[in-house]
């Protein structure tokens, strides 16, 4: 990323509690200028170094950060998830268009279901929070220190990691995903719990049930993840450049702008990935045609295909709001709890 030509210089601050990173600084002739250039590249070796490139704190950091994001945004989640399977196909049927919007969703769920129903899924969330969070942050940050060192940082280079980052641990962390998907459904038994949600989806469609979606989970991660971190670092690093302190306001702002990026970017994946989610497909359904006809869609194009052909084109945006919604408080959540522990450690 390019250096700033600035007079004023904002340092990084990390980790604070183990690294003193000097305080901004005025420069006022060219000899100053240099002197603060090769300052500025040492200091940002110097993070580099300390932070190392098989450090833990990335993974840890950011598996944390992302379940508590996670509890704080979870009932938009499932207003979302109620939002975008309305019309589609599951099971031979048409799914009623019960909620005109995300409140009405939530009022609706939550008076006729109980408050308990924003929450269907929570368990399988948070797990996938702990192995998709850790994983996706802890590459992403792990590839910058490997390849895009402060010197060299450049946008590609940062999209490269994030992408990569997204897909890996989206890939790995599928099956709770599903789990997540199926319970906030309102499918099957309400009172259903993580165990027995993954032993009657094991046992209905086998693993590859568990991985159902994952190709369209792979490509929204790699969408999202490569939309928003690099949009967030690039939003943090201007804000700082233009003057503004390394402050959770800061980081609130770079989070909201960076999760509207990736709403717009990842919604019509998102559909797609839960409808696909949230159809099933039984092993032995040969046996029982009667209960389960065929699989309404044979792929993501083909859902993709007959989600337009049926509901039209702003189908795919189908959930967009409480996309947003959640992403933005998930972002901020996420990203100031992470920037405080970064300075905790």
């Amino acid at each position: 990323m390019p250096e700033s030509s600035n007079l004023t210089y904002q340092p990084i601050a990390y980790p604070a509690g183990r690294l003193q990173i000097l305080d901004t600084l005025q420069v006022n002739t060219v000899e100053d200028q240099e002197a603060m250039t090769e300052l500025k590249l040492k200091n940002n070796n110097l993070v580099y170094n300390v932070m190392g490139r098989s450090d833990w704190r990335p993974f840890v950091y950011g598996g944390v950060s992302a379940c508590i994001a996670e509890f704080g945004t979870f009932p938009i989640d499932t207003t979302k998830t109620r939002l975008q399977i309305q019309g589609s196909r599951v099971d031979g049927e048409v799914v009623a268009t019960r909620y005109r919007g995300m409140l009405h969703a939530l009022f609706r769920i939550s008076s006729e279901e109980g408050i308990r129903a924003l929450y269907h899924g929570i368990a399988p969330a948070v797990l996938r929070q702990a192995t998709y969070g850790t994983i996706k942050f802890g590459i992403y940050y792990s590839l910058k220190k490997m390849f895009c060192p402060p010197e060299k940082e450049s946008l590609p280079r940062n999209v490269a990691c994030a992408v990569t980052a997204g897909v890996i641990g989206s890939s790995i962390a599928n099956p709770t995903d599903v789990l997540k998907v199926r319970l906030q459904s309102g499918r099957g038994k309400t009172d259903q719990g993580l165990v027995d949600a993954f032993l009657s989806i094991y046992r209905m469609e086998g693993v590859q049930g568990l991985w159902k979606g994952v190709g369209q989970t792979a490509q929204r991660a790699g969408v999202v993840v490569g939309v928003e971190l690099p949009l967030y670092d690039i939003c943090k690093y201007y804000f700082l450049k233009y003057g503004q302190p390394n402050s959770p306001s800061t980081h609130f702002m770079s989070s909201l702008i960076a999760s509207l990026g990736g709403a717009i970017a990842s919604t019509p994946i998102d559909v797609i990935r839960t409808r696909l989610m949230n159809q099933r497909k039984l092993k032995y359904s040969e046996n029982a045609p009667a209960l389960l006809p065929n699989t309404y869609y044979k792929g993501s194009m083909d859902c993709l295909m007959q989600t337009v052909r049926h509901e039209g084109a702003m189908a795919l945006y189908k959930g967009f709001i409480p996309t947003w919604l959640r992403l933005g408080p998930w972002n901020i959540i996420f990203f100031v709890t992470f920037e405080q522990l970064k300075k905790i450690y």
